[in-house]
């Protein structure tokens, strides 16, 4: 649309629009949250989220394992310490180094938790990120460990999109927002410096800058003992980088690899995952070879994994002497351990790894042990958490509490065939009586993009709020995600994309066709590229949805890439100011509205705070949808980021009002 009558939307926190806003705010919770259903689902999910008996998942840093735990009494949070054998006792003591809710009531601000980075060897001292109210950008501070307390003119990183990690106790590298020029067009980073202490920001040395029209750039030290090395990541794109060694006199050594391969330096290794196919390398392999070899120009690469038309390779976690590949099978984890040797690489599956189910795997401390975390998920079972020293039996440490009776569920896998003939996975949740008559409320979820699987889980919310009610619940492994590798992402990009909506539209008839449900009781679901997923369904494909929920989505596909991070996603969809508008437009569901088709109701949540998608596709698609004539809910939280809550309370709002609507239309 060459005017755009809903434009003045995208001023985030302008008056008329905050008004706007407030309007549908309080339209919506007058409809859905004073119902007994509400209260419910409300306050079920709210005890799931702020359950004591959850697992605190903890990271080790020298004699202690580190947890950011958030529950009732802190909704914002505590970050805290144990030690290894309190952390395995009935009874865990925790001593608590930083309550962000006793910090947010002190300086009258709404911090939300971004992490934390250690110095060193010594580990006296972290740098600590803080978010106003959930969003990507934030500031960062510098702590004291053994006094519990920020450090009096120490380090601190205004609030930015950026970061900053250490170098040793006195320098730092700072990539951050300095005023014009020193940020890309994608809203990051565009220079990387060397800040010392007590040192402006200002005044900081530079070690690189980039175009404007690059990504991001940021530098780090490896601090790995023996293998101390320093190196700078110049993000060309989304699926683009070069990596440089910074030499001791600030030169810079590219690393001899394709930019679209994903490399990674550890100790005398240097790992590359393809992306694209390399001489005779396979797209999605994982090679390895010798990192001064790499230096000196006669690198000799080892396959270490290649994939075939079932396989990819999910992650890979290196131990002490151990490299650990997480293997998906049509999207079910597989362990594998590779051993370097004198004669190349040994392999032997990984003792103790599950037959079924979701599988991380990370290195307890990969410098100093063998030992990962291995944590074991599905739809129906909690997590469970062990410590694995490679080659022996997991020893469990914790267990998450269930949260609704699984029993009379059962989990099964599907594939459907697309439009083009592609088979297509998904996996079905539902009771083991289910009458296969059409009349189960079904909903179904998807994502499809940015390489990224979706791998089975357990939700506690999931399971309250729609599961233990008669629901089925339906999660399409859509190309364009990472369930097969490289091959299955290139197959939904730029003008393929609507090859995810087709294997989603595939999915949907099949669990009619089946008896699983119908069109008055199906819905779809799915947020952030999920969420253009989740439009177009609405667009494309309305005869097929009793109902569709969309979360903190991109919808105007014209604007995107000059909305806030978009323009970082042009690899993913393309540049709609160029002839690539031609195929965009197919799939930008703000300017695929029909005033005359018959729409299933739906509802739009974001978040106001959200400044990586912004809050204006949610806004104008509401607003077009509004003009003409069709059934919309809108809600937008004031806080929250992209990940549209800023804590336990909001985030069972925000849940609640999504399964509120969706018993509403489909009960």
């Amino acid at each position: 649309m060459t005017n755009d009558p809903h434009a003045w939307l995208e001023d985030v926190t302008g008056t008329e629009a905050l008004e706007w806003v407030s309007q549908r705010n309080a339209r919506t919770e007058a409809r859905l949250t004073g119902t007994p259903l509400f209260a419910e689902l409300e306050s079920g999910i709210r005890e799931v989220l702020d359950s004591r008996d959850r697992i605190p998942f903890v990271t080790a840093r020298g004699g202690h394992y580190y947890n950011f735990w958030t529950d009732e009494q802190h909704p914002r949070g505590l970050w805290r310490r144990t030690t290894p054998e309190s952390y395995r006792s009935a009874d865990t003591e925790w001593e608590v180094l930083l309550d962000v809710d006793a910090l947010n009531a002190a300086e009258g601000e709404n911090w939300v938790w971004h992490g934390a980075r250690f110095l060193r060897p010594d580990l006296d001292r972290a740098l600590v990120d803080l978010s106003r109210g959930g969003a990507d950008a934030d500031v960062t501070r510098e702590f004291d460990l053994p006094t519990r307390s920020f450090v009096d003119g120490g380090f601190s990183r205004p609030e930015a999109k950026g970061g900053m990690s250490w170098i040793d106790r006195d320098t730092v590298y700072l990539s951050t927002d300095l005023g014009p020029g020193t940020m890309t067009t994608s809203g990051y980073p565009r220079t990387v410096r060397r800040l010392r202490r007590g040192e402006a920001l200002e005044s900081a040395e530079l070690v690189y800058a980039g175009e404007e029209t690059d990504l991001s750039i940021s530098a780090f030290r490896d601090h790995t003992p023996g293998f101390e090395r320093d190196f700078l990541r110049r993000a060309l794109a989304f699926y683009a980088d070069e990596l440089y060694l910074i030499g001791a006199d600030g030169t810079l050594t590219k690393i001899d690899v394709p930019d679209s391969a994903m490399t990674d330096v550890h100790r005398e290794w240097c790992t590359v995952e393809l992306r694209e196919d390399w001489g005779s390398f396979t797209a999605g392999s994982l090679l390895a070879a010798r990192f001064d070899d790499v230096l000196a120009g006669s690198p000799s690469w080892e396959v270490l994994f290649e994939p075939t038309d079932s396989s990819s390779l999910a992650g890979y976690a290196w131990t002490r002497h151990h490299l650990v590949l997480d293997v998906l099978e049509h999207v079910v984890d597989r362990l594998v351990v590779l051993t370097p040797g004198e004669q190349g690489w040994t392999r032997a599956p990984f003792t103790g790894a599950p037959e079924f189910g979701s599988v991380t795997v990370a290195a307890v401390d990969a410098d100093e042990s063998d030992d990962v975390w291995l944590i074991v998920t599905d739809y129906l079972t909690p997590s469970t958490l062990s410590i694995a020293t490679v080659g022996e039996q997991p020893r469990p440490l914790r267990s998450a509490p269930a949260f609704f009776d699984a029993s009379r569920h059962v989990i099964e896998q599907h594939f459907v065939t697309s439009d083009d003939g592609t088979r297509v996975p998904y996996f079905l949740v539902r009771r083991d009586d289910l009458p296969f008559d059409g009349s189960a409320p079904t909903l179904l979820y998807g994502y499809g993009g940015f390489e990224i699987p979706m791998t089975p889980g357990y939700s506690g919310g999931t399971g309250r709020s729609w599961l233990e009610r008669g629901g089925v619940y339906a999660v399409a492994n859509l190309r364009g995600g990472g369930e097969y590798g490289p091959r299955w992402h290139r197959a939904a990009l730029r003008e393929k994309r609507p090859r995810a909506y087709e294997d989603m539209a595939a999915v949907a008839r099949d669990l009619i066709d089946r008896g699983v449900t119908s069109r008055a009781h199906l819905a779809v679901q799915g947020g952030s590229n999920g969420g253009l997923m989740a439009g177009n369904m609405l667009v494309r494909y309305p005869e097929l949805f009793g109902a569709v929920v969309i979360q903190v989505p991109l919808l105007d596909m014209k604007r995107y890439s000059h909305l806030l991070a978009g323009a970082s996603w042009m690899a993913e969809y393309g540049d709609p100011d160029t002839d690539d508008w031609e195929f965009i437009r197919t799939f930008s569901p703000y300017h695929l509205i029909d005033d005359a088709a018959d729409y299933p109701p739906t509802i739009l949540l974001t978040s106001t705070r959200d400044d990586r998608v912004h809050p204006g596709h949610a806004r104008k698609f509401t607003a077009a949808l509004e003009a003409a004539g069709h059934d919309v809910t809108y809600y937008e939280n004031i806080e929250g980021g992209h990940g549209g809550a800023a804590d336990n309370a909001q985030a069972a709002r925000m849940a609640a009002l999504a399964y509120g609507f969706l018993w509403e239309k489909l009960a």
